[in-house]
C-alpha cells in the first residue's frame, strides 16, 4: 500500500554518482556560486563520508509481516523490531542543525542528488508525517483487526526508500510525538538511514510540552542512530534576495486590499470567482473565494480557527497562488494563530506557493519577542525569501 498524500522527492534506479558531496560543495565555491563558509564545509565533510558509507551499504527490507497476535503484541509491548537475518552494519545518519539560512537544505539536497542509492526519499518532516497518519488510517481501516500497525506500517516506508532525507525536522504535535518513537524504531531496524536539517538540537526537541517524558526514548534513539553536525555560521545566507516584488504590502489598509484586489484579479486571468470544497480525509475545506489558480483567504479563516498541516498541504497542492488578507502582529498572546501561521508558511514554501499578503509589520518584526521568537525567525526568513524574483520564478510543486 502506498497512500503517500503530497509530492516528494521519491527516487529509484539512480545511477551512481561519481562526485561526491564534499566534491560538489568546492566546485560550488571555485564557480561562485557558493561562498566559502566553514560551517558549510564541515557539514559537506561529513555528508561525503556518509555519501561514501553509502555505496557499499545495501539493506535486506523482508516483507511486510503481519502485526497482529499475541506474539505481534508482545514485540510492540518489549520494542523488539524484527531485523532482517543479513542485516550490514548501518552507516551512522547525519542531523545537521543551525538558525535560519545557514545552508543546511542546500547541502541536504546537495547529498541527495548525489547519493548511491536506488529508492531515496526526500520530503518535508510535516508532509511526511501527514502520510504517516493517512497510513494508519487507510490501515486500520483495510484491516479492523489490525492490533498494531506501526511495525508493518514501517516496513512499508523502508520497502519504497531506505534513504529518508527530513528537511525541517521539528516536532509540535503530541499525536506525532506519540507514533515517533516506535516507528523510528523499527525505521532503523529495517536498516534505514535518515538524514535532517532542524534548527532545534535533537535533545531539544519536544522539550516543555505535555508528554514531553514520553518522547524521550525517540530523542535517545535519534542520538544512538544519527551524528549531529551543528552549522554555527554567523551570516544568514538568504537575506537580500528580495526584489522589491509587491508581494507583502504594508500597511494593513484600504490601499492595500485594493492592491490585492488587483493581484487576485491578475493571478485569475478571468477564472470566474467561485467557492471550492476540498476533501481533507473525508472531512470537507471550504474555499469561498477562488478563481482558476489563485485562491483569498483572510487571515482569520486560515489561522484564527483550528486547521493544521493537512488541510494547508491541500490548499497548497491545489492553488499556486495564494491571496491572504490582513496578516497581523503576533506574539505570546495569540500564540495559537503564529503557530497555524508558521505551518502555513511551512507549507507554502515547500509547494512553491506564491504569497500576496497585506501585513502590519515585516516579516522580521511580524511576531513580538517572548514564547515562540525563536521558532518564528524561521518563518521570518521564509517570508523574506518568498518575495524574491528567484523564488517567485519557481515552479508549482504541483503543477
Amino acid at each position: 500500500m502506498n497512500t503517500d498524500i503530497a509530492p516528494a522527492r521519491l527516487s529509484a534506479a539512480a545511477p551512481p554518482a561519481a562526485t561526491g558531496p564534499f566534491a560538489a560543495y568546492e566546485a560550488r565555491v571555485a564557480s561562485g556560486r557558493l561562498d566559502r563558509d566553514p560551517e558549510q564545509e564541515k557539514a559537506a565533510r561529513r555528508l561525503d563520508q556518509l555519501w561514501r558509507e553509502l555505496r557499499d551499504y545495501h539493506p535486506v527490507v523482508q516483507s511486510a509481516p503481519a502485526a497482529g497476535g499475541w506474539l505481534g503484541g508482545l514485540k510492540a509491548r518489549f520494542g523488539l523490531a524484527g531485523r532482517p537475518a543479513h542485516e550490514q552494519a548501518r552507516p551512522r545518519g547525519v542531523y545537521m542543525v543551525g538558525q535560519v539560512g545557514r545552508g543546511k537544505t542546500m547541502l541536504m539536497d546537495l547529498f541527495f542528488s548525489l547519493a548511491p542509492v536506488e529508492h531515496k526519499r526526500r520530503v518535508h518532516f510535516h508532509r511526511f508525517m501527514q502520510d504517516v497518519h493517512q497510513r494508519l488510517h487507510d490501515m486500520k481501516e483495510a484491516d479492523p483487526s489490525l492490533s498494531d500497525p506501526i511495525p508493518p506500517l514501517a516496513r512499508q516506508i523502508a520497502q519504497e526508500a531506505w534513504l529518508l532525507c527530513f528537511d525541517e525536522f521539528q516536532v509540535n504535535d503530541i499525536a506525532d510525538a506519540m507514533i515517533l518513537g516506535r516507528l523510528f524504531d523499527y525505521l532503523f531496524a529495517d536498516g534505514v538511514v535518515v538524514v535532517a536539517t532542524s534548527n532545534t538540537k535533537p535533545e531539544d526537541l519536544f522539550q516543555d510540552r505535555p508528554g514531553a517524558d514520553a518522547f524521550k526514548p525517540f530523542i535517545a534513539a535519534i542520538l544512538k542512530e544519527v551524528d549531529t553536525v551543528i552549522l554555527d555560521s554567523p551570516r544568514d545566507y538568504r537575506r537580500g534576495n528580495a526584489r522589491g516584488m509587491q508581494t507583502w504590502i504594508i500597511p494593513v489598509d484600504a490601499a492595500a486590499t485594493k492592491e490585492l484586489d488587483s493581484i487576485f484579479d491578475r493571478l485569475a486571468d478571468g477564472a470566474p470567482v467561485v467557492p471550492v470544497t476540498l476533501d481533507i480525509m473525508g472531512r470537507p475545506l471550504k474555499v469561498t473565494r477562488a478563481a482558476g489558480p489563485v485562491a483569498r483567504f483572510s487571515f482569520a479563516e486560515l489561522c484564527g480557527r483550528p486547521l493544521g498541516a493537512g488541510d494547508y498541504l491541500a490548499l497548497a497542492t491545489r492553488f499556486p497562488n495564494l491571496v491572504l488578507d490582513g496578516v497581523p502582529r503576533m506574539g505570546p498572546d495569540n500564540f495559537d494563530e503564529a503557530r497555524r501561521f508558521i505551518v502555513l508558511i511551512d507549507t507554502l514554501y515547500e509547494q512553491n506557493v506564491k504569497l500576496f499578503a497585506s501585513a502590519e509589520d515585516r516579516p522580521d518584526a511580524i511576531y513580538a519577542k517572548g514564547q515562540g521568537a525563536t521558532a518564528f525567525e524561521r518563518t521570518a526568513s521564509r517570508l523574506e525569501e518568498m518575495q524574491s524574483a528567484a523564488y517567485m520564478q519557481l515552479p508549482h510543486l504541483n503543477a
